[in-house]
């Protein structure tokens, strides 16, 4: 049995490469990425942009990092958005091998680790649905073994449409068309079209089967893990089966062509078209000699085909309608294909958008699962179990995210916002609204507008004294800017910063109360350090109480801002007893 992975493990999140991207055509690295000592100093700058956290740098300054500056050098090149350098054992200057392939790339000079064709591309997509259409390309053209993956021994073949193949076959069959994290695990990642696509889909049905007769179901699971780590010809746990399955989702994910349902992947009926499309294109044999210029310059889809992109964007519209959006685009046939192009990214978003709104109104039947993830936030342990008995682990390094986007679905279901959900988020979700990535600097992480008054929500996991140095200034900053947008209208603003722990300092800088503009005018300032627990117990009450009115949460910002005449350890325990107090009148 075969075992295939895209990416790797120490790169989980796709979209983080085109912020990794970003920094490496801005330094000193950009066709210089050879050797430990560049290794390093890249793995030191993504730690330095925040793109990644390395802890062994925070803990030792000069850790040897060079292994990481490795693992995302090879991500970036393995989808072809670097240079891959073929001569190993040459560690400078310009790649003989590579030399004949950059002859038809105007702007590549054959020095290792430059940015491709298809890796500018993904630098410039500003919408989730360009940076989406990249990965897309990237995949399409992505067959394993390469040239430059010679560890597989199997005949080369396409992951994407390997399992866009399985869902089209799964549908036709009348079984769920999905896949799911189990099946991904035990049985897809571990089989090629060597094996037949047939007699793969037959097996995932006898899976199906064989566990709806199971009593106990992750006792099941666990032994077809067991079974499939038993047959590989390479001795691995269990666990790098999982970690796989994960990082394959993701990875399939990212082209857009996917959602997520529960631990499933299943195809976005909008993109059913398109999946089917790129699956007639299965037939071809791949030519070993063309496949590193195809894969930097990025597939050629579907979709850049007139007729093709028509019955695509057609598709949408349908979905569109579907949800009461009419749409009309005279003439769309006669538009030049930039033009067709566009309308269907400004759909798509649209697309987006309505969906983004069905999944707020959805947040409060939630509202169980939420306090769940802001318990595990709470406690900081590496996994939870859900309420439907999953098992739910978040990578350190996405933490931050996660936490924003959990407080995020909070308000969402407190509800009655002024605000649309994306204009009350400052960080970027998938289309399944998962977050790609934290909120930006040089602004709030989120701004909630409800009838009466404007909220300002700014969150971190740090605890120690270092929450006053990160935050102290910047938070204060932001909600002045905020305070300053609304000050001609007769929305107050108010801002709650939730942490874990709230540490003194921190506490003593909100005190303050005022922020002085350029001019030197005065802002005064309403903002309340909110430990983690205190906002769960009044999430909770909001919702077993049924009394979830969001103006009751400047009344209770109001009262804790009149407490800050106490010394700053004193308030924040003032600020509980308030909490607590206000919850029992609820």
């Amino acid at each position: 049995m075969a075992l295939w992975q895209i990416g790797n493990t120490t790169v989980r999140s796709p979209y983080r490469l085109r912020e990794a991207l970003i920094v490496l055509k801005k330094s000193e690295f950009y066709g210089n990425l050879l050797g430990k000592e560049q290794e390093t100093g890249f793995a030191k700058l993504l730690n330095e942009k925040s793109i990644v956290n390395v802890d062994r740098l925070n803990r030792e300054g000069e850790a040897d990092v060079s292994d990481l500056g490795r693992k995302w050098r090879s991500a970036l090149a393995q989808l072809g958005f670097v240079v891959i350098h073929l001569k190993h054992r040459q560690k400078k200057g310009i790649d003989p091998e590579i030399e004949s392939f950059v002859v038809d790339f105007p702007n590549l000079t054959g020095r290792p680790y430059e940015i491709t064709p298809n890796g500018n591309r993904l630098i410039m997509a500003e919408s989730v649905a360009e940076q989406q259409e990249c990965f897309l390309r990237a995949l399409t053209a992505y067959w394993i073994p390469s040239i430059f993956e010679t560890r597989y021994k199997f005949p080369p073949f396409s992951p994407l449409r390997f399992v866009l193949d399985i869902l089209l076959k799964l549908e036709k069959k009348g079984e769920e068309p999905v896949i799911k994290f189990e099946e991904m695990a035990a049985i897809v990642q571990c089989r090629t079209y060597v094996d037949g696509i047939d007699n793969v889909v037959l097996e995932i049905q006898h899976y199906r089967n064989e566990r709806k007769k199971s009593e106990n179901k992750r006792k099941f699971d666990k032994e077809m893990l067991n079974k499939s780590v038993s047959t590989l010809s390479k001795k691995i746990k269990p666990n790098t089966l999982i970690d796989y399955s994960d990082l394959n989702f993701r990875y399939l994910k990212a082209t857009g062509l996917f959602q997520a349902k529960r631990k499933s992947i299943a195809l976005r009926p909008e993109k059913h078209t398109l999946a089917e499309l790129l699956v007639s294109d299965i037939g071809k044999t791949f030519d070993h000699s063309v496949y590193i210029k195809y894969l930097w310059n990025g597939a050629v889809l579907p979709t850049d085909s007139i007729i093709k992109a028509l019955e695509v964007v057609e598709n949408i519209i349908t979905q569109l309608e579907i949800r009461g959006e009419k749409v009309k685009i005279p003439g769309l046939e006669n538009l030049p294909m930039a033009e067709i192009t566009r309308w269907r990214y400004q759909l798509e978003e649209r697309l987006l958008c309505l969906k983004e709104d069905e999944f707020a109104d959805a947040q409060s039947k939630y509202w169980e699962e939420i306090v769940e993830f802001l318990n595990f936030f709470k406690t900081r342990k590496s996994k939870m179990t859900s309420r439907q008995g999953e098992i739910i682990k978040i990578q350190r390094s996405e933490s931050p995210a996660y936490f924003e986007w959990i407080i995020w679905r909070a308000f969402l279901a407190i509800d009655s916002l002024a605000n649309k959900p994306w204009e009350a988020r400052r960080f970027k979700v998938d289309q399944d609204f998962l977050p790609l990535s934290h909120a930006p600097g040089g602004g709030p992480d989120m701004v909630f507008e409800f009838e009466e008054y404007v909220l300002v929500v700014e969150v971190t996991l740090t605890s120690s004294s270092r929450q006053e140095a990160a935050e102290g200034e910047t938070v204060r900053r932001h909600v002045a800017e905020i305070a300053e947008k609304f000050e001609n209208t007769e929305k107050k603003v108010y801002c709650l910063f939730i942490a874990p722990n709230i540490n003194s300092n921190t506490a003593e800088t909100f005190k303050i109360g005022n922020w002085y503009k350029k001019d030197d005018t005065k802002i005064p300032l309403q903002i309340v350090p909110f430990k983690l627990e205190d906002f769960i117990n009044l999430f909770t009450t909001f919702f077993k109480t049924n009394n979830r009115d969001p103006v009751k949460i400047k009344e209770l910002i109001v009262e804790c801002r009149a407490l800050v005449n106490r010394d700053a350890p004193e308030w924040k325990n003032e600020i509980s007893a308030e909490t607590n107090r206000f919850i029992s009148r609820l």
